[in-house]
């Protein structure tokens, strides 16, 4: 089946799109020694084109981009950071969207959890306002470039791709021919374009990213609980138990180690471990992943 006209444009916008967050993440990753993947790169250290990593449960999700810490053309690094780039026309499909980005996202975060890595999406085009503050309220980074502004950008360089759902394919076949023809030294215009217009928000995303990736540990809580389990049949046995409980006993077997690891970005880790060996192993992790403050 022939590509849509449509979709052929909405393709050209998704990847001019990602190629101004490269622009602007590439930098950062050469200045601290960081590994960026996506899938212009012709890497060996991966299979195909696509920039794929696996969750706890074996599900395959493809990225836009990954940062890796100790990463090489050649050998995989560790993930500290997921960014995803989204182009979506219509507000209607925006919340579909949204949890599409994060059904790829949270499971990978989950299992890379001891790296509490940054999670960036940079949407473009129309998102609701409920799509968005979802994302944030998971933890996201969100830079917003809106339809209008995009638009904006072209229309600098007399370049007009404005379309809605009563544009005709005829209309959007002119859109593409015109892009494809477009000289190098205009498309990097408009890049230039969209980045103004959007300066102060790209600052704040890149800053966001600073932060995250630069925190150090600011202090680590290890604490040993101890107890025997105690079972009851109501909720009154167990509010008995409570009342007459002496918080100062020390009675009853070790059970687990509970860890918190606090860093200079208000960021935080949180483990369990059932023995001093797994516990090692986490803190000479640590110390390799991050640098005490």
């Amino acid at each position: 089946m022939a590509e849509s006209p449509s979709h052929k444009l909405g393709q050209w916008i998704g990847f001019l799109v990602e190629a101004i967050v490269k622009s602007q993440i590439e930098p950062f990753c050469k200045k601290h020694k960081y590994y960026l993947d996506c899938q212009s790169n012709n890497r060996p250290a991966r299979k195909g084109k696509k920039v794929a990593w696996v969750d706890n449960y074996g599900n395959t999700h493809d990225l836009d981009f990954v940062i890796e810490k100790d990463g090489t053309q050649k050998k995989t690094g560790t993930p500290i950071g997921f960014i995803e780039v989204a182009w979506r026309r219509y507000t209607k499909h925006s919340r579909n969207k949204v949890q599409e980005i994060q059904g790829a996202i949270l499971p990978l975060v989950e299992k890379h959890k001891w790296n509490n890595p940054f999670v960036g999406v940079v949407l473009a085009g129309d998102f609701t306002e409920g799509a968005i503050k979802q994302l944030k309220s998971l933890g996201f980074a969100v830079l917003y470039l809106p339809y209008n502004s995009i638009i904006a950008a072209f229309k600098k360089e007399n370049i007009n791709i404005a379309f809605d759902e009563s544009t005709p394919d005829s209309e959007f076949k002119k859109h593409v021919i015109n892009l494809e023809k477009c000289p190098s030294a205009k498309i990097h215009k408009i890049k230039r374009n969209l980045l103004g217009i959007h300066r102060k928000a790209i600052k704040e995303f890149m800053r966001s990213l600073e932060q995250k990736l630069s925190k150090v540990i600011d202090k680590v809580i290890i604490v040993p609980l101890y107890g025997n389990a105690n079972e009851f049949t109501s909720i009154k046995q167990a509010v008995t138990f409570i009342e007459q409980y002496k918080e100062n006993r020390h009675i009853g077997e070790f059970k687990k180690f509970e860890v918190y690891v606090r860093f200079s970005n208000h960021d935080k880790i949180e483990a369990e471990f059932s023995n001093k060996q797994a516990l090692r192993e986490f803190l000479q992790y640590l110390s390799t992943a991050f640098v005490a403050g």
